[in-house]
């Protein structure tokens, strides 16, 4: 039976799949106590128990990937992330792709979806609107004021963008790291037999879509 997972799914796994997160609230409410007391200090917010509900639910599990991906080597035929590589920063992207070449068999899939910055570069020059083309590309954040903010921000860490791209460096990014054939994929293509329940047009227009083989 094919293994295919999804990493760093959010509100959006896939039936059918193997589906990771590594949504802080998601691996506290694997510790109850912790659980309780995040609770107890207004540290889970509503959305956030919403998501752990949701999470449990649709059986979502907390995996850190760009450290470890929970399957033996060779083990996984596609690899699927939507919006998560872009939070990483260049050290965790290869450690995660890594990571991901360890995991899939020869000849495996890996499909990324990821925000186009050639996408905003173009609204911008359609639009001129400096401020709303930083502000799309999440690359900053307002810094924390409240005590509450602060210690969520060291917990959590760090949530907003950490790097860009568009389908042709992403495909220069794979080819660096030993994927072969790698290439851009438009809105609901690929290369994946039986895609089954996976979103093919995921986030569109703004998403840019590339698959490659692991050798």
């Amino acid at each position: 039976m094919a293994i295919r997972i999804n990493i760093g799914c959010g509100q959006t796994p896939t039936e059918g799949w193997c589906n990771y997160d590594n949504s802080w609230s998601l691996r506290l409410s694997k510790v109850t106590r912790l659980s309780r007391v995040a609770g107890r200090f207004g540290l889970l917010s509503a959305s956030q128990r919403d998501f752990i509900s949701f999470a449990k639910e649709a059986g979502i599990m907390w995996a850190d990937a760009s450290t470890h991906i929970p399957h033996r080597d060779g083990a996984v035929d596609v690899v699927y992330c939507s919006h998560m590589l872009e939070h990483l920063d260049r050290e965790g992207v290869q450690a995660f792709l890594k990571e991901v070449r360890r995991v899939l068999r020869p000849g495996g899939i890996i499909r990324i979806a990821v925000p186009d910055i050639r996408y905003h570069v173009d609204n911008y020059l359609t639009d001129g609107d400096a401020d709303r083309f930083i502000e799309r590309t999440g690359l900053t954040e307002g810094r924390p004021k409240t005590v509450l903010q602060k210690l969520t921000y060291i917990i959590v860490g760090d949530r907003h963008h950490k790097w860009m791209y568009d389908g042709d460096s992403l495909c220069r990014l794979l080819a660096a790291l030993g994927f072969e054939a790698p290439r851009i994929m438009g809105p609901g293509a690929t290369m994946i037999p039986e895609p089954g329940a996976l979103n093919l047009t995921e986030r569109v227009p703004e998403s840019v879509f590339v698959e490659a083989l692991n050798p």
